[in-house]
């Protein structure tokens, strides 16, 4: 049974659900730029990894103000990825590299976030699955990649950067048609 107040919040949210649609779709134009890019334009790479972690950690904090149960984690990653945006805007080259030497990590990290994030809206999301998935792949992908040499990650950052930005976006277009359905509560 649902409280009026409840009610009250899911309408509230839904009315914003084209927020999450505009975010998917720019991130999904983020990542057809990234995918354009070849490994001499490092820095272009460094500044872009530095705004899709920025828009990231905005993201995060804007919906830890929207939600009820662990919202300290939603604004603890926030955080995270906006340092970490900062930074790659102040030393654009140094971060294509060291990302591309962590690359793997990152990738396992970012995976273990969606999971997190598939688990908690399991509940309120019917497709939360798709979430699940998306984060299995990230994992995967952030094992492989670790056993890479340096060259091949700094090549191949580039592609996996773009990957990443296609499957946020798309999650977030999909969230936002699911958030879209608490308009009519």
């Amino acid at each position: 049974m649902t409280t009026t107040t409840e009610v009250q919040m899911g309408r509230e949210a839904g009315r914003f659900w084209w927020l999450w649609l505009v975010i998917g779709v720019l991130w999904v134009l983020i990542s057809l730029v990234i995918l354009q890019f070849d490994t001499g334009s490092a820095a272009t790479v460094g500044i872009v990894i530095g705004i899709m972690l920025l828009v990231a950690g905005v993201q995060y904090i804007a919906v830890g103000t929207m939600v009820d149960g662990w919202q300290w984690l939603w604004y603890v990653f926030g955080a995270i990825l906006l340092i970490a945006g900062l930074a790659s805007l102040f030393y654009p080259t140094r971060t294509f590299v060291a990302i591309a030497d962590v690359l793997g990590f990152i990738f396992a990290f970012i995976g273990l976030i969606w999971l997190i994030e598939a688990f908690m809206m399991r509940e309120g999301n019917e497709l939360w699955w798709l979430t699940l998935i998306a984060g299995i792949l990230m994992v995967i992908l952030g094992f492989w990649l670790g056993g890479q040499f340096f060259i091949a990650k700094a090549q191949t950052l580039l592609v996996f950067a773009g990957i990443w930005a296609m499957m946020r976006g798309i999650i977030d277009i999909i969230t936002a048609f699911q958030v879209k359905k608490l308009q009519d509560i």
